[in-house]
């Protein structure tokens, strides 16, 4: 295993664990409100209206006020959270990204499960209530929530009217086949104006972790970590080497351009130069700001020949967790605070703004009798997409320590195959060895 990786995998772990007892219990003063600090991940126009949110709460109310402080991006925030527990100094809540849920799962010591935080101020949560695709990736096997959902997004499919209609393509009916997806391309490329037909962002999260549940294969064994940390990594198989070989041969004809391992890839579409363009859901509003042309989105594509597909797609996004080694006032504000951000009308202002899906049954309800769908279709594709079918094994989301390293390891495969330095057979076969050494670590850890 490379020392890169296992260096990152004490730093976001061990001191997790070696250090809890460290954190002191703070001081209450009863005249003075409580303090409760929010660490987050995101920073713009989103960090913005989080700090909004949290001065309503505080509005509403003067036993507690909720400090919002950006730390980057998730890593950032991750990192510095694991820094300020060795100090004492912890923040009361840490926003993590998804892939950080099996990390901060097999270290439950440090964090105050979201469930007996609502439990013992009296505000139990209802999992029936929220999104059953968003709680089960933050629950345990016996469905307690041990997180609290709140920027859950899945990809979708955009694509740009203008360009399918100069090309003779329906923009009312997109593709829905990857088959279907390479006759547009070669379409859109014919017309001389554009220099790929397609591209997709966060290409771990939308090539082989939602393509995985979309056609629901497993990324790993043991329900993808959702039933042990004994998990094994498994996507080496015909159909992940499929659609790798397909990406190689379509970018290699032009039909398919690379835009990068994280977000990069979002000007090539939004410039107008890649008509089609795999993306977060929540990454309409940055693409309704930039683009000068009408786009529209629709369902991800599939292979068709793969039994099962399409199932469901997983999400992106990240959680609210709690950190342990706060007084009983604080968790009770905490609690507080969440049943303010759980209710219908602030979840369907959040998903409105932001792009992010409602986790709740009542916001999208509530978005739907505003007639948000109606002018704004595009968000209800991506919630009807993630609810497409009740939710399997394969698709019910992921549960492996180390996973951030893991997402680097897939990130490396793919591009030794996209660069011609190995076959997609041997690079899924590498990423998947090199993967199953960092979960077995991790095993080793949390044992």
């Amino acid at each position: 295993m490379r020392k890169g990786i296992f260096v990152g995998f004490l730093v976001l772990v061990v001191p997790l664990m070696v250090f809890m007892a460290c954190a002191p219990e703070a001081v209450v003063d009863e005249d003075v409100p409580l303090e409760i600090q929010m660490w987050i991940g995101l920073g713009g126009e989103l960090g913005q209206r989080i700090e909004e949110m949290a001065a309503e709460f505080n509005a509403m109310q003067d036993r507690y006020i909720v400090s919002v402080v950006e730390q980057g991006d998730y890593e950032e925030a991750m990192t510095s959270a694991i820094a300020a527990y060795r100090a004492g100094n912890q923040p009361h809540i840490l926003q993590v990204y998804e892939v950080g849920t099996g990390t901060f799962m097999g270290t439950r010591q440090v964090i105050k499960p979201v469930y007996e935080l609502m439990a013992e101020a009296g505000m139990p949560m209802n999992p029936d209530d929220y999104l059953s695709q968003v709680t089960a990736y933050y629950s345990d096997l016996e469905g307690n929530m041990l997180s609290f959902p709140f920027n859950s997004s899945t990809p979708i499919f955009y694509y740009n009217v203008d360009a399918f209609v100069e090309a003779g393509l329906d923009p009312d009916n997109p593709p829905q086949t990857w088959p279907e997806v390479e006759e547009a391309a070669r379409a859109l490329v014919a017309t001389g104006n554009y220099s790929a037909g397609f591209t997709f962002q966060w290409p771990s999260w939308t090539q082989m972790e939602t393509f995985s549940a979309w056609h629901d294969v497993p990324l790993g064994t043991r329900a993808n970590g959702m039933l042990g940390w004994d998990t094994e990594l498994v996507f080496n198989d015909d159909v992940r080497v499929q659609h790798l070989q397909a990406l190689v041969d379509w970018q290699a004809e032009g039909l398919f351009q690379y835009g990068g391992r994280r977000g990069d890839a979002g000007p090539l579409f939004t410039s107008g130069d890649v008509p089609m363009y795999i993306a977060s859901s929540a990454a309409y509003a940055g693409i309704a700001r930039t683009a000068d042309f009408e786009f529209s989105a629709g369902f991800l594509p599939y292979w068709p020949n793969v039994e099962g597909a399409p199932q469901n797609s997983i999400i992106g996004g990240g959680s609210l967790w709690v950190m342990g080694g706060h007084t009983e006032p604080e968790y009770e504000g905490i609690a507080e605070f969440f049943a303010y951000l759980s209710s219908p009308e602030v979840q369907a202002e959040w998903h409105q703004f932001s792009g992010y899906l409602p986790i709740t049954y009542a916001a999208w309800d509530l978005s739907r009798d505003q007639g948000f769908y109606d002018r704004i279709p595009i968000h209800n594709t991506a919630i009807e997409q993630i609810t497409l079918n009740e939710p399997t094994e394969n698709s019910r989301g992921l549960r492996f320590g180390m996973f951030p390293q893991i997402r680097n390891v897939i990130l490396d495969g793919m591009e030794g195959a996209l660069t011609g330095e190995m076959t997609p057979q041997r690079a899924l076969d590498q990423a998947v060895s090199r993967g199953n050494e960092l979960l077995r670590e991790f095993e080793q850890t949390v044992r």
